[in-house]
């Protein structure tokens, strides 16, 4: 059996769920489709801090977020 975590309900469901957009999986417990969030989060946060994947890396840290023009 496939089960999905639901994104509108915040519920496990199987595959006769709601449409494929508003869910995430499929995994192959239900448990690990209930840890489903808990899990974005965890690769969200491996990724934040993936020198590889780090668009920040090079820039010059005092600079600011770059959101106001130079010398204001």
């Amino acid at each position: 059996m496939t089960y999905y975590f639901c994104l509108k309900h915040h519920t496990v469901e199987e595959a006769e769920g709601c449409r494929a957009n508003n869910r995430l999986g499929p995994y192959d417990t239900e448990a690990e489709a209930s840890r489903a969030l808990e899990k974005v989060e965890e690769r969200n946060e491996a990724w934040d801090h993936d020198p590889k994947w780090n668009d920040d890396a090079g820039s010059d840290p005092g600079s600011g977020s770059g959101d106001s023009p130079a010398g204001s």
